[in-house]
């Protein structure tokens, strides 16, 4: 009796620190999703949509920045999480701080590289004649700034891990509500268009990045800045966990490319501000399935590190029904909603544009069901030092079976198949998540069955 309210305590303290920590990290993901949508609705409604398109050919390298940050910062979150489950204060330090020596210094080489090369990355990306100099004077900004998005995203990461996930929510808004601020200012009142969206956003990433900073340095916060040796040994494992997340950033970038691609060839630069909606919306709804992955993440890598297997497979199960939920809501809203949320961007004017953003948003919308599944479950495995598998399903669903997908069936239905090619890429991934979870990890024999 004693033993069966003792376990119902606890399993009521695991759901009670679940939500502790998944709230935050949705929100941030929320909030970091608002910096590319409010740039896109300002900039379409101060601009114009082919301004916003540009700002959506321009992602790819956005989403290279955040890509960098993700492979150190959710390596370093993980391994971070183990050491202090395990009480290993000293190394948690060193890690951390390792990790954000790092970063800057990479966030100096992209700075270099980008300015270096700025209108060979804006052609490559897809610039077209009408769009050139909007990409070119967007990604130039965005460049300067780099740094500061790696870093503050870095440390928004790590601050939950630090056990304030609480302070993650109020740097992002500071920033979220500095950006939608001087969005309007420079673009809609000072006129100065796709630079003033740039500097908005930058200027943003500034002030959370501060904000971030300030609370490792000081007294209270359980982890702080030390001395420390490189380790190679630390940086390959960092860089072995955090891959699988960073494949999924680097890959929504390439998948972008690609689709920006082919809606040129077959629809022209209309469907590329159809697909910037699209983007809008698909970064909002992934983002909050990453979310709720980065909420259990370490929670489960603390239980992991004090082998505690069974309350890591209830993490498992929490968040699986939580990205359930979240899944049908997201289908339903942006099903039912359609007309609505295309209309804030381009107006319904542009009545054949507006008509068709309407239908292939409500088909793309599919894909929203199976998306959880896949992030959760890779960024799961990740989290319990299984990088490999994480990696397989991180390329799978952003990556390779979606190129696949796309090409295939572009070249059997023509322009259909581009909005279809995300439902039949995340379904076919949703299988091999399943199988990998099953056989690579259920049968493990250190840990109890998920398939009961």
């Amino acid at each position: 009796m004693n033993e069966t309210i003792e376990t119902e305590k606890h399993n009521q303290t695991l759901k009670k620190n679940f939500f502790k920590y998944l709230l935050p990290s949705v929100t941030a993901m929320w909030v970091y999703s608002l910096y590319t949508l409010v740039d896109g609705i300002f900039v379409s409604r101060g601009v114009g949509p082919i301004a916003m398109a540009a700002i959506n050919i321009s992602m790819p390298f956005v989403n290279l920045i955040f890509a960098t940050s993700l492979l150190f910062a959710t390596g370093a979150s993980t391994i971070i999480a183990i050491y202090l489950g395990q009480e290993n204060i000293e190394r948690a330090n060193m890690t951390f701080s390792m990790t954000i020596a790092i970063t800057i210094i990479l966030s100096f080489i992209i700075l270099f590289l980008g300015l270096l090369n700025l209108e060979r990355i804006a052609l490559f990306l897809g610039a077209t004649d009408a769009t050139l100099e909007y990409v070119k004077n967007y990604l130039r900004i965005i460049i300067m700034f780099n740094g500061f998005f790696i870093v503050s995203y870095s440390l928004e990461v790590i601050v939950k891990t630090d056990g304030f996930p609480q302070l993650s929510i109020a740097g992002v808004s500071i920033s979220a509500l500095m950006n939608i601020i001087l969005d309007y200012i420079f673009v809609i009142k000072l006129n100065l268009g796709i630079p003033g969206a740039a500097y908005a956003t930058g200027i943003a990433q500034v002030a959370s990045c501060v904000f971030f900073l300030a609370h490792f340095l000081r007294k209270d916060s359980n982890l702080n800045f030390s001395k420390f040796k490189f380790r190679a040994s630390t940086l390959k494992r960092i860089m072995a966990i955090g891959f699988p997340d960073c494949i999924t950033e680097l890959s929504a970038g390439i998948v972008i490319f690609l689709f920006n691609k082919n809606i040129l060839k077959y629809i022209g630069e209309d469907g590329v501000v159809t697909y910037s909606i699209i983007s809008y919306v698909n970064t909002l709804v992934l983002m909050t399935m990453v979310g709720i992955t980065q909420g259990m993440q370490p929670l489960s890598s603390f239980f992991y590190g004090k082998k505690d297997d069974k309350t890591v497979t209830k993490l498992l199960k929490m968040s699986l029904t939580t990205i359930t939920a979240v899944s049908i809501a997201s289908f339903a809203i942006v099903v039912f909603c359609a007309p609505s949320i295309v209309k804030i961007f381009i107006g319904s004017k542009k009545d054949g544009l507006y008509k068709y953003s309407v239908k292939a948003l409500r088909i793309f919308a599919l894909s929203f069901l199976i998306v959880g599944y896949n992030v959760n479950i890779s960024g799961f495995l990740a989290s319990i030092e299984k990088p490999i598998h994480a990696t397989i399903i991180s390329l799978g669903r952003g990556l390779v079976i979606i190129t696949i997908s796309l090409f295939i069936l572009t070249a059997l239905f023509g322009e259909k198949g581009i909005w279809i090619a995300t439902i039949v890429s995340e379904s076919i991934c949703f299988s091999i998540s399943i199988f990998i979870l099953k056989n690579k990890y259920a049968k493990n024999g250190k840990h109890e069955s998920l398939s009961t």
